[in-house]
């Protein structure tokens, strides 16, 4: 009977240490944004860039790591349509995602530039289809009024 009863005991013990592990992983791997993701062109459905998101202390930022230009293209553009600090920087290396914080479901609380307008917006993301993807939003005031893409995590 006892070794029956450490045998359970044993068992409990491991169910919890994985139910544990598996929610502390949650962010871990694929369930976190950070990472190499390809950003597709809204008009034309082609590689438009590849955005490399770090985390800092809790806080996303992402930057141009690659643009994907036709070869009669600029291929180091600048971003002559920003403002600030930003006016007339390359294109490749620009920090066009920042303060994104984890919130339980998503990343909120952050800006996103459109380099081609040379506007920033708020913005959020969240990950999707089992953090293969990622869905990004740039809005004004509330999220209601804005626009979404859909970025894909390159392996």
């Amino acid at each position: 009977m006892h070794t029956i009863f450490k045998a359970s005991v044993t068992a409990s013990i491991m169910v919890a240490a994985l139910a544990i592990a598996g929610s502390a992983t949650a962010r871990d791997g694929n369930y976190t944004p950070v990472g190499t993701w390809k950003t597709i062109d809204d008009a034309s459905g082609k590689p438009k860039s590849l955005i490399v998101i770090t985390e800092n202390n809790g806080v996303l930022q992402g930057k141009i790591d690659k643009l994907f230009r036709g070869p009669n293209e600029d291929q180091n553009p600048k971003c002559d349509k920003c403002t600030g600090a930003n006016k007339d920087q390359p294109i490749i290396g620009l920090v066009i995602l920042s303060g994104l914080k984890y919130d339980g479901k998503e990343w909120t609380g952050g800006e996103i530039t459109d380099p081609a307008n040379g506007k920033t917006y708020k913005s959020k993301a969240e990950l999707i289809e089992g953090g293969t993807k990622l869905q990004v939003r740039g809005y004004v005031g509330v999220p209601m009024f804005g626009r979404s893409q859909t970025w894909v995590r390159e392996e």
